[in-house]
Protein backbone atom coordinates (compact mmCIF):
# COMPACT_ATOMS: atom_id res chain seq x y z
CA UNK A 1 0.00 0.00 0.00
CA UNK A 2 1.57 3.49 -0.93
CA UNK A 3 0.35 6.68 -1.05
CA UNK A 4 -1.86 6.60 -4.23
CA UNK A 5 -4.89 4.59 -5.23
CA UNK A 6 -6.46 3.68 -8.34
CA UNK A 7 -4.80 2.05 -10.48
CA UNK A 8 -1.54 3.69 -13.02
CA UNK A 9 -2.72 7.25 -12.19
CA UNK A 10 -0.21 9.79 -11.86
CA UNK A 11 -0.84 13.56 -13.80
CA UNK A 12 1.89 16.18 -14.83
CA UNK A 13 1.47 19.79 -15.74
CA UNK A 14 2.54 21.50 -18.65
CA UNK A 15 2.27 25.20 -20.16
CA UNK A 16 3.29 26.66 -17.30
CA UNK A 17 1.78 24.82 -15.29
CA UNK A 18 -1.63 25.03 -16.28
CA UNK A 19 -1.90 22.01 -18.88
CA UNK A 20 -2.83 18.86 -16.85
CA UNK A 21 -2.31 15.70 -18.23
CA UNK A 22 -1.92 12.33 -17.08
CA UNK A 23 0.99 9.93 -17.88
CA UNK A 24 -1.01 6.82 -16.82
CA UNK A 25 -4.60 5.70 -18.33
CA UNK A 26 -6.39 8.23 -20.13
CA UNK A 27 -8.99 6.35 -22.07
CA UNK A 28 -12.48 4.40 -21.49
CA UNK A 29 -12.13 2.06 -23.91
CA UNK A 30 -15.66 1.51 -25.38
CA UNK A 31 -17.81 4.15 -24.65
CA UNK A 32 -21.27 1.56 -23.60
CA UNK A 33 -23.57 0.43 -21.49
CA UNK A 34 -21.40 -2.92 -21.54
CA UNK A 35 -18.60 -0.80 -20.16
CA UNK A 36 -18.77 -0.29 -16.03
CA UNK A 37 -15.94 2.31 -16.23
CA UNK A 38 -18.27 4.48 -18.64
CA UNK A 39 -21.60 3.76 -16.68
CA UNK A 40 -19.71 5.03 -13.35
CA UNK A 41 -18.25 7.95 -14.99
CA UNK A 42 -21.86 8.56 -16.76
CA UNK A 43 -23.37 7.94 -13.10
CA UNK A 44 -21.24 10.11 -11.39
CA UNK A 45 -21.48 13.40 -13.98
CA UNK A 46 -17.98 13.21 -14.91
CA UNK A 47 -18.26 12.84 -18.93
CA UNK A 48 -18.37 15.64 -21.96
CA UNK A 49 -21.94 15.79 -23.36
CA UNK A 50 -20.69 14.59 -26.82
CA UNK A 51 -19.40 11.28 -25.09
CA UNK A 52 -23.09 10.29 -24.44
CA UNK A 53 -24.15 10.88 -27.75
CA UNK A 54 -26.05 7.72 -28.97
CA UNK A 55 -24.23 8.53 -32.24
CA UNK A 56 -20.64 7.89 -30.29
CA UNK A 57 -21.88 4.74 -28.33
CA UNK A 58 -22.97 3.51 -31.29
CA UNK A 59 -19.98 3.59 -33.15
CA UNK A 60 -17.50 0.09 -33.60
CA UNK A 61 -13.93 0.83 -34.11
CA UNK A 62 -12.54 -1.89 -32.28
CA UNK A 63 -10.20 0.46 -29.71
CA UNK A 64 -8.99 2.53 -33.32
CA UNK A 65 -10.67 5.75 -32.84
CA UNK A 66 -11.39 7.45 -36.62
CA UNK A 67 -8.89 9.79 -35.69
CA UNK A 68 -7.96 12.40 -38.49
CA UNK A 69 -4.36 11.87 -39.51
CA UNK A 70 -0.70 14.01 -40.62
CA UNK A 71 1.78 12.08 -41.75
CA UNK A 72 5.80 13.15 -41.64
CA UNK A 73 8.09 10.97 -43.66
CA UNK A 74 12.22 10.88 -42.25
CA UNK A 75 13.14 12.34 -45.35
CA UNK A 76 11.17 16.12 -43.93
CA UNK A 77 8.15 15.45 -46.24
CA UNK A 78 4.37 16.07 -44.91
CA UNK A 79 2.90 12.65 -47.22
CA UNK A 80 -1.45 13.25 -47.61
CA UNK A 81 -3.28 11.32 -45.41
CA UNK A 82 -5.26 9.93 -49.00
CA UNK A 83 -1.59 8.74 -49.99
CA UNK A 84 -1.43 6.69 -46.92
CA UNK A 85 -4.86 5.73 -46.34
CA UNK A 86 -4.07 2.19 -47.91
CA UNK A 87 -1.60 0.88 -45.94
CA UNK A 88 -3.89 2.15 -42.70
CA UNK A 89 -6.70 0.02 -44.12
CA UNK A 90 -4.67 -2.91 -44.87
CA UNK A 91 -3.71 -3.09 -41.60
CA UNK A 92 -6.39 -3.02 -39.80
CA UNK A 93 -7.88 -5.95 -42.41
CA UNK A 94 -4.94 -8.01 -41.41
CA UNK A 95 -5.91 -7.44 -37.84
CA UNK A 96 -9.73 -8.21 -38.56
CA UNK A 97 -8.55 -11.53 -40.09
CA UNK A 98 -6.93 -12.56 -37.20
CA UNK A 99 -9.80 -11.96 -34.71
CA UNK A 100 -11.50 -15.19 -36.59
CA UNK A 101 -8.93 -17.71 -35.53
CA UNK A 102 -9.80 -19.84 -32.46
CA UNK A 103 -7.42 -22.38 -31.97
CA UNK A 104 -3.39 -22.75 -33.26
CA UNK A 105 -4.52 -25.59 -35.68
CA UNK A 106 -6.67 -23.07 -37.29
CA UNK A 107 -3.47 -21.09 -38.33
CA UNK A 108 0.48 -21.72 -39.50
CA UNK A 109 1.69 -18.19 -37.77
CA UNK A 110 2.31 -18.04 -34.09
CA UNK A 111 2.86 -14.52 -33.23
CA UNK A 112 0.93 -11.36 -34.92
CA UNK A 113 4.31 -10.06 -36.19
CA UNK A 114 5.20 -12.97 -37.82
CA UNK A 115 1.40 -13.34 -39.68
CA UNK A 116 1.89 -9.07 -40.58
CA UNK A 117 5.08 -9.86 -41.97
CA UNK A 118 4.04 -12.58 -43.86
CA UNK A 119 0.91 -11.52 -45.51
CA UNK A 120 1.67 -7.51 -45.74
CA UNK A 121 4.21 -8.19 -48.33
CA UNK A 122 1.90 -10.25 -50.77
CA UNK A 123 -1.36 -8.63 -50.25
CA UNK A 124 0.69 -5.07 -51.04
CA UNK A 125 1.74 -6.74 -54.19
CA UNK A 126 -1.63 -7.60 -55.53
CA UNK A 127 -3.52 -4.58 -53.80
CA UNK A 128 -0.82 -1.71 -54.80
CA UNK A 129 0.20 -3.33 -58.31
CA UNK A 130 -0.97 -0.59 -60.21
CA UNK A 131 0.69 2.13 -58.10
CA UNK A 132 4.06 3.47 -58.96
CA UNK A 133 7.23 1.98 -57.05
CA UNK A 134 7.82 5.55 -54.92
CA UNK A 135 4.02 4.83 -53.60
CA UNK A 136 4.26 1.05 -53.38
CA UNK A 137 7.46 1.47 -50.74
CA UNK A 138 6.00 4.27 -48.94
CA UNK A 139 3.00 2.42 -47.92
CA UNK A 140 5.30 -0.82 -46.83
CA UNK A 141 7.16 1.40 -44.78
CA UNK A 142 4.12 2.62 -43.41
CA UNK A 143 3.40 -1.09 -41.87
CA UNK A 144 6.41 -0.66 -40.39
CA UNK A 145 5.10 2.89 -38.75
CA UNK A 146 1.60 0.63 -37.56
CA UNK A 147 3.05 -2.11 -36.28
CA UNK A 148 5.41 0.15 -34.00
CA UNK A 149 2.28 1.52 -33.13
CA UNK A 150 0.28 -1.32 -32.03
CA UNK A 151 3.45 -2.84 -29.76
CA UNK A 152 2.05 0.83 -27.76
CA UNK A 153 -1.48 -0.89 -27.91
CA UNK A 154 -0.22 -3.77 -26.24
CA UNK A 155 2.58 -3.14 -24.07
CA UNK A 156 5.25 -5.51 -25.64
CA UNK A 157 8.32 -5.03 -27.30
CA UNK A 158 7.71 -6.69 -30.37
CA UNK A 159 4.25 -7.78 -32.27
CA UNK A 160 6.45 -11.42 -33.14
CA UNK A 161 5.99 -11.94 -29.22
CA UNK A 162 2.11 -11.50 -29.05
CA UNK A 163 0.25 -14.82 -29.12
CA UNK A 164 -1.73 -14.59 -32.57
CA UNK A 165 -4.48 -17.14 -30.72
CA UNK A 166 -4.48 -14.90 -27.69
CA UNK A 167 -4.77 -11.62 -29.31
CA UNK A 168 -7.70 -13.12 -30.67
CA UNK A 169 -9.53 -13.78 -28.20
CA UNK A 170 -9.46 -9.85 -26.92
CA UNK A 171 -12.78 -8.41 -27.00
CA UNK A 172 -13.30 -5.02 -27.78
CA UNK A 173 -16.52 -3.11 -26.90
CA UNK A 174 -18.51 -1.18 -28.96
CA UNK A 175 -18.65 3.00 -28.49
CA UNK A 176 -15.70 5.29 -29.20
CA UNK A 177 -13.24 5.61 -26.98
CA UNK A 178 -13.38 8.68 -24.31
CA UNK A 179 -11.66 10.45 -21.88
CA UNK A 180 -12.68 12.48 -18.26
CA UNK A 181 -11.69 16.04 -18.35
CA UNK A 182 -10.67 15.54 -14.26
CA UNK A 183 -8.63 12.44 -15.15
CA UNK A 184 -9.06 9.08 -13.69
CA UNK A 185 -8.60 10.91 -10.65
CA UNK A 186 -11.72 12.60 -10.62
CA UNK A 187 -13.77 8.93 -10.82
CA UNK A 188 -11.16 7.33 -7.73
CA UNK A 189 -12.32 10.43 -5.15
CA UNK A 190 -15.75 9.81 -6.16
CA UNK A 191 -15.60 5.93 -4.92
CA UNK A 192 -13.18 6.97 -2.57
CA UNK A 193 -15.40 8.85 -0.72
CA UNK A 194 -18.10 6.12 -0.49
CA UNK A 195 -15.62 4.16 1.32
CA UNK A 196 -15.95 4.68 5.26
CA UNK A 197 -12.95 6.87 6.96
CA UNK A 198 -10.51 4.96 7.41
CA UNK A 199 -10.59 2.03 5.64
CA UNK A 200 -7.68 2.73 3.21
CA UNK A 201 -4.17 2.87 4.58
CA UNK A 202 -1.11 4.81 2.66
CA UNK A 203 2.32 4.03 2.83
CA UNK A 204 2.17 0.98 4.16
CA UNK A 205 4.24 -1.53 1.35
CA UNK A 206 3.52 -5.21 2.10
CA UNK A 207 6.28 -7.28 3.02
CA UNK A 208 4.67 -10.91 2.38
CA UNK A 209 1.00 -12.65 2.50
CA UNK A 210 1.07 -15.56 4.90
CA UNK A 211 -1.42 -17.70 4.00
CA UNK A 212 -2.59 -21.57 5.25
CA UNK A 213 -1.42 -20.13 8.21
CA UNK A 214 -2.89 -22.53 10.70
CA UNK A 215 -1.04 -21.49 13.95
CA UNK A 216 -2.43 -17.84 13.64
CA UNK A 217 -5.97 -18.44 15.51
CA UNK A 218 -8.79 -18.17 13.42
CA UNK A 219 -8.04 -16.16 10.98
CA UNK A 220 -6.03 -18.33 8.22
CA UNK A 221 -4.03 -15.12 6.55
CA UNK A 222 -2.24 -13.17 7.43
CA UNK A 223 -0.34 -9.85 5.99
CA UNK A 224 2.98 -8.68 7.04
CA UNK A 225 4.32 -5.44 6.15
CA UNK A 226 7.23 -3.74 6.01
CA UNK A 227 7.07 -2.09 9.08
CA UNK A 228 6.17 -4.88 11.22
CA UNK A 229 2.67 -4.51 11.08
CA UNK A 230 1.28 -7.68 10.62
CA UNK A 231 -2.60 -7.61 9.68
CA UNK A 232 -4.82 -10.71 10.61
CA UNK A 233 -7.77 -11.25 8.06
CA UNK A 234 -9.65 -14.27 6.69
CA UNK A 235 -9.54 -13.35 2.79
CA UNK A 236 -7.19 -11.75 0.83
CA UNK A 237 -7.39 -10.07 -2.79
CA UNK A 238 -4.68 -9.12 -4.25
CA UNK A 239 -4.23 -7.06 -7.66
CA UNK A 240 -0.78 -5.85 -7.95
CA UNK A 241 0.31 -5.93 -11.47
CA UNK A 242 1.38 -8.73 -13.49
CA UNK A 243 5.36 -7.14 -13.59
CA UNK A 244 5.46 -7.03 -9.69
CA UNK A 245 4.29 -10.59 -9.14
CA UNK A 246 6.92 -11.92 -11.33
CA UNK A 247 9.47 -10.28 -9.88
CA UNK A 248 8.48 -10.35 -6.64
CA UNK A 249 6.43 -13.65 -6.29
CA UNK A 250 8.55 -15.89 -4.17
CA UNK A 251 8.77 -13.94 -1.40
CA UNK A 252 5.69 -12.06 -1.29
CA UNK A 253 3.63 -15.45 -0.30
CA UNK A 254 4.21 -17.98 2.24
CA UNK A 255 4.05 -20.95 1.39
CA UNK A 256 5.26 -20.02 -2.13
CA UNK A 257 2.75 -19.74 -5.19
CA UNK A 258 1.54 -22.99 -6.67
CA UNK A 259 3.29 -24.70 -9.31
CA UNK A 260 0.48 -23.97 -12.10
CA UNK A 261 0.29 -20.60 -10.95
CA UNK A 262 3.85 -19.54 -11.03
CA UNK A 263 3.93 -20.91 -14.61
CA UNK A 264 1.07 -18.82 -15.99
CA UNK A 265 2.55 -15.80 -14.15
CA UNK A 266 6.11 -15.99 -15.98
CA UNK A 267 4.34 -17.54 -19.46
CA UNK A 268 1.80 -14.52 -19.52
CA UNK A 269 3.60 -11.17 -21.20
CA UNK A 270 3.81 -8.35 -19.77
CA UNK A 271 5.41 -4.95 -20.77
CA UNK A 272 6.23 -1.20 -20.74
CA UNK A 273 4.71 1.51 -23.09
CA UNK A 274 5.37 4.97 -21.91
CA UNK A 275 4.51 8.56 -22.84
CA UNK A 276 6.51 11.32 -23.70
CA UNK A 277 4.69 14.86 -23.45
CA UNK A 278 6.43 17.39 -25.49
CA UNK A 279 4.85 21.38 -25.97
CA UNK A 280 5.48 23.71 -28.37
CA UNK A 281 5.28 27.39 -28.65
CA UNK A 282 3.43 26.62 -31.54
CA UNK A 283 1.70 24.03 -33.69
CA UNK A 284 3.75 22.27 -36.47
CA UNK A 285 0.52 20.13 -37.27
CA UNK A 286 -2.77 20.75 -39.29
CA UNK A 287 -5.76 22.35 -37.02
CA UNK A 288 -7.35 19.40 -37.12
CA UNK A 289 -4.74 16.83 -36.80
CA UNK A 290 -5.54 14.41 -33.97
CA UNK A 291 -2.66 11.89 -34.64
CA UNK A 292 0.42 12.36 -36.05
CA UNK A 293 2.29 9.34 -37.58
CA UNK A 294 6.05 9.32 -38.65
CA UNK A 295 6.96 7.15 -41.52
CA UNK A 296 10.98 5.71 -41.39
CA UNK A 297 11.38 5.35 -45.38
CA UNK A 298 13.99 2.69 -45.14
CA UNK A 299 11.69 0.31 -43.05
CA UNK A 300 10.15 -1.32 -46.44
CA UNK A 301 10.41 -4.84 -45.19
CA UNK A 302 7.77 -4.69 -42.08
CA UNK A 303 9.85 -4.07 -38.45
CA UNK A 304 8.92 -2.86 -35.42
CA UNK A 305 12.64 -2.89 -33.69
CA UNK A 306 15.71 -1.34 -34.33
CA UNK A 307 18.48 -3.09 -34.52
CA UNK A 308 21.06 -0.74 -32.01
CA UNK A 309 18.86 0.48 -28.98
CA UNK A 310 21.67 3.02 -27.42
CA UNK A 311 21.69 4.24 -30.74
CA UNK A 312 18.54 4.01 -32.47
CA UNK A 313 15.93 3.90 -30.19
CA UNK A 314 13.84 6.94 -30.65
CA UNK A 315 12.99 5.41 -34.13
CA UNK A 316 10.80 2.72 -31.71
CA UNK A 317 8.03 5.97 -31.49
CA UNK A 318 5.84 6.27 -34.44
CA UNK A 319 3.17 8.41 -33.59
CA UNK A 320 1.87 11.25 -31.38
CA UNK A 321 -1.54 12.08 -30.42
CA UNK A 322 -2.79 16.14 -30.55
CA UNK A 323 -3.72 16.83 -26.82
CA UNK A 324 -6.82 19.51 -27.07
CA UNK A 325 -5.62 22.82 -26.19
CA UNK A 326 -6.64 23.59 -23.04
CA UNK A 327 -5.73 27.58 -22.87
CA UNK A 328 -4.06 29.46 -25.24
CA UNK A 329 -1.01 28.96 -26.92
CA UNK A 330 -0.91 25.42 -25.44
CA UNK A 331 0.53 22.87 -27.86
CA UNK A 332 1.09 19.51 -26.49
CA UNK A 333 1.47 16.43 -28.37
CA UNK A 334 1.74 12.88 -26.49
CA UNK A 335 4.36 10.16 -27.89
CA UNK A 336 4.19 6.87 -27.79
CA UNK A 337 7.07 4.43 -27.46
CA UNK A 338 7.20 0.94 -25.95
CA UNK A 339 9.10 -2.25 -25.70
CA UNK A 340 12.91 -2.47 -24.63
CA UNK A 341 13.19 0.68 -26.53
CA UNK A 342 11.09 2.67 -23.92
CA UNK A 343 12.60 0.65 -21.14
CA UNK A 344 16.06 2.19 -22.43
CA UNK A 345 14.85 5.67 -22.41
CA UNK A 346 13.47 5.63 -18.60
CA UNK A 347 17.71 5.17 -18.23
CA UNK A 348 18.25 8.66 -20.30
CA UNK A 349 18.49 12.03 -18.68
CA UNK A 350 15.67 14.84 -19.41
CA UNK A 351 18.24 16.60 -21.29
CA UNK A 352 18.70 13.35 -23.46
CA UNK A 353 15.56 12.56 -24.11
CA UNK A 354 14.73 16.35 -25.19
CA UNK A 355 17.63 16.19 -27.34
CA UNK A 356 16.99 13.35 -29.22
CA UNK A 357 12.99 14.38 -29.56
CA UNK A 358 14.13 17.65 -30.66
CA UNK A 359 16.05 16.31 -33.18
CA UNK A 360 13.12 13.81 -34.28
CA UNK A 361 10.45 16.46 -35.00
CA UNK A 362 13.68 18.42 -36.82
CA UNK A 363 14.28 15.38 -39.34
CA UNK A 364 10.58 14.75 -39.87
CA UNK A 365 9.45 18.35 -40.33
CA UNK A 366 12.31 19.37 -42.27
CA UNK A 367 12.47 22.50 -40.55
CA UNK A 368 15.99 22.62 -38.44
CA UNK A 369 14.20 25.97 -35.99
CA UNK A 370 11.36 23.51 -34.03
CA UNK A 371 12.24 23.62 -30.50
CA UNK A 372 10.20 22.37 -27.93
CA UNK A 373 9.31 24.37 -25.14
CA UNK A 374 9.34 21.45 -22.56
CA UNK A 375 9.48 17.95 -22.35
CA UNK A 376 7.91 15.36 -19.45
CA UNK A 377 8.09 11.12 -19.45
CA UNK A 378 6.48 8.40 -17.85
CA UNK A 379 8.87 5.14 -16.43
CA UNK A 380 6.54 2.69 -15.53
CA UNK A 381 9.55 -0.12 -16.11
CA UNK A 382 11.87 1.35 -13.48
CA UNK A 383 8.16 2.38 -11.36
CA UNK A 384 9.66 -0.26 -8.14
CA UNK A 385 5.45 -1.02 -7.61
CA UNK A 386 4.38 -2.01 -11.42
CA UNK A 387 7.53 -2.81 -13.22
CA UNK A 388 6.17 -1.91 -16.13
CA UNK A 389 2.40 -0.94 -17.94
CA UNK A 390 0.04 -3.80 -18.52
CA UNK A 391 -0.21 -6.99 -19.69
CA UNK A 392 -0.50 -8.97 -23.35
CA UNK A 393 -1.02 -12.68 -24.75
CA UNK A 394 2.28 -14.06 -25.16
CA UNK A 395 3.36 -16.61 -27.65
CA UNK A 396 3.34 -19.92 -25.61
CA UNK A 397 0.46 -18.39 -23.29
CA UNK A 398 -2.90 -20.08 -23.44
CA UNK A 399 -6.23 -19.28 -21.99
CA UNK A 400 -5.64 -21.95 -19.33
CA UNK A 401 -2.50 -19.37 -18.16
CA UNK A 402 -5.22 -16.66 -17.57
CA UNK A 403 -7.27 -19.32 -15.73
CA UNK A 404 -4.50 -20.10 -13.54
CA UNK A 405 -3.77 -16.46 -12.60
CA UNK A 406 -7.83 -16.02 -11.68
CA UNK A 407 -7.92 -19.13 -9.35
CA UNK A 408 -7.88 -18.32 -5.98
CA UNK A 409 -5.74 -19.73 -3.26
CA UNK A 410 -5.82 -22.96 -1.49
CA UNK A 411 -6.44 -24.53 -5.15
CA UNK A 412 -9.36 -26.25 -5.21
CA UNK A 413 -9.97 -29.73 -3.16
CA UNK A 414 -7.63 -28.59 -0.39
CA UNK A 415 -8.93 -29.03 2.84
CA UNK A 416 -7.84 -26.13 4.15
CA UNK A 417 -10.27 -22.76 4.79
CA UNK A 418 -11.29 -21.91 1.10
CA UNK A 419 -10.85 -18.65 -0.26
CA UNK A 420 -8.08 -17.62 1.65
CA UNK A 421 -6.21 -15.22 -1.19
CA UNK A 422 -7.74 -14.41 -4.53
CA UNK A 423 -6.44 -12.63 -7.58
CA UNK A 424 -7.86 -9.62 -9.40
CA UNK A 425 -6.02 -7.16 -12.06
CA UNK A 426 -6.54 -6.60 -15.68
CA UNK A 427 -3.91 -9.48 -16.05
CA UNK A 428 -6.59 -12.09 -14.63
CA UNK A 429 -9.49 -10.67 -17.37
CA UNK A 430 -9.92 -13.63 -20.16
CA UNK A 431 -10.69 -11.12 -22.98
CA UNK A 432 -10.03 -7.81 -21.96
CA UNK A 433 -6.56 -7.99 -20.21
CA UNK A 434 -4.74 -4.80 -20.57
CA UNK A 435 -8.15 -2.39 -20.08
CA UNK A 436 -9.37 -0.19 -16.76
CA UNK A 437 -12.83 -2.08 -17.64
CA UNK A 438 -10.99 -5.54 -17.22
CA UNK A 439 -9.56 -4.69 -14.30
CA UNK A 440 -13.01 -3.44 -12.82
CA UNK A 441 -14.91 -6.47 -13.98
CA UNK A 442 -11.94 -8.76 -12.58
CA UNK A 443 -12.78 -7.00 -8.81
CA UNK A 444 -16.47 -7.46 -9.52
CA UNK A 445 -15.88 -11.24 -10.24
CA UNK A 446 -14.01 -11.89 -6.87
CA UNK A 447 -16.30 -9.81 -4.72
CA UNK A 448 -18.87 -12.13 -6.27
CA UNK A 449 -16.88 -14.98 -5.45
CA UNK A 450 -16.83 -14.55 -2.19
CA UNK A 451 -20.40 -12.84 -1.95
CA UNK A 452 -21.58 -16.20 -3.02
CA UNK A 453 -19.53 -18.00 -0.57
CA UNK A 454 -21.10 -15.98 2.05
CA UNK A 455 -24.89 -16.19 1.12
CA UNK A 456 -27.52 -16.71 2.95
CA UNK A 457 -27.56 -20.60 1.72
CA UNK A 458 -23.70 -20.93 2.69
CA UNK A 459 -23.01 -22.59 5.90
CA UNK A 460 -19.37 -21.14 5.61
CA UNK A 461 -19.14 -18.46 7.88
CA UNK A 462 -15.81 -17.38 9.20
CA UNK A 463 -15.60 -17.56 13.10
CA UNK A 464 -14.55 -14.13 13.09
CA UNK A 465 -17.80 -13.38 11.57
CA UNK A 466 -19.51 -14.46 14.06
CA UNK A 467 -17.67 -12.77 16.59
CA UNK A 468 -18.97 -9.50 14.87
CA UNK A 469 -15.27 -8.76 13.35
CA UNK A 470 -15.22 -9.97 9.58
CA UNK A 471 -12.00 -9.74 8.73
CA UNK A 472 -11.24 -8.42 5.04
CA UNK A 473 -7.56 -7.48 3.45
CA UNK A 474 -7.34 -5.92 -0.31
CA UNK A 475 -4.01 -5.77 -0.88
CA UNK A 476 -2.80 -3.27 -3.50
CA UNK A 477 0.30 -2.25 -3.99
CA UNK A 478 0.55 1.35 -5.90
CA UNK A 479 -2.12 1.64 -7.36
CA UNK A 480 -1.10 3.62 -10.46
CA UNK A 481 -2.64 2.69 -14.56
CA UNK A 482 -1.72 -0.79 -15.26
CA UNK A 483 -2.58 -1.35 -11.98
CA UNK A 484 -5.35 -2.72 -10.77
CA UNK A 485 -8.39 -2.85 -8.80
CA UNK A 486 -8.57 -1.87 -5.12
CA UNK A 487 -12.02 -2.04 -3.57
CA UNK A 488 -13.79 -2.84 -0.08
CA UNK A 489 -16.54 -5.28 1.30
CA UNK A 490 -18.61 -5.08 4.39
CA UNK A 491 -19.91 -8.22 5.13
CA UNK A 492 -23.77 -7.87 6.46
CA UNK A 493 -24.95 -10.64 4.51
CA UNK A 494 -26.09 -7.42 2.31
CA UNK A 495 -24.36 -7.07 -0.43
CA UNK A 496 -22.27 -3.87 -0.01
CA UNK A 497 -19.61 -3.39 -2.68
CA UNK A 498 -17.28 -0.16 -2.95
CA UNK A 499 -16.02 -0.75 -6.43
CA UNK A 500 -12.36 -0.01 -6.93
CA UNK A 501 -10.30 0.60 -10.47
CA UNK A 502 -7.28 0.16 -12.54
CA UNK A 503 -6.27 3.37 -13.97
CA UNK A 504 -3.94 1.36 -16.86
CA UNK A 505 -0.81 2.66 -16.87
CA UNK A 506 0.16 4.06 -19.89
Amino acid sequence: MTVTVGGHRSCLSLAEGNTITEIGACYIHGASEENPVFCLARDYGLLNPEALTEENRAMDVGERPPWVPNWFSSSGQKLRAEQMNPAKEMFVELLKDISQVTNQEETQWASIGHFIRSEAPKQAAERWKDKNKTTRELLLCAISTMLKVECCDGATNSMGDVDLVGYAAFKNLIGLDCTLPCGFEGLIEKLMSELPSGSVSYNQPVRCVHWNDTGSGVNAVTVECDDGERVAADHVIVTIPLGYLKKHHSTLFCPPLPANKLHSIQKLGFGTCNKIFVEFESPWWDPDCEIIYLLWEDEKDPSDQVSDISKLWIRKMASFTVLPPSERNSHVLCGWIAGHESEYMETLSGQEVRRSITELVRTFTGNPTITPRRISCSRWFHDPWTCGSYSHAAVGSSAQDLENMMEPLPLKGSQSQPLQVLFAGEATHPYHYSTVHGALLSGRREADRLIAHYSPTSSQVPASALAGGFMFFCLYVHFSVSCQVAFALDFDYERKMIEGIKTPYL
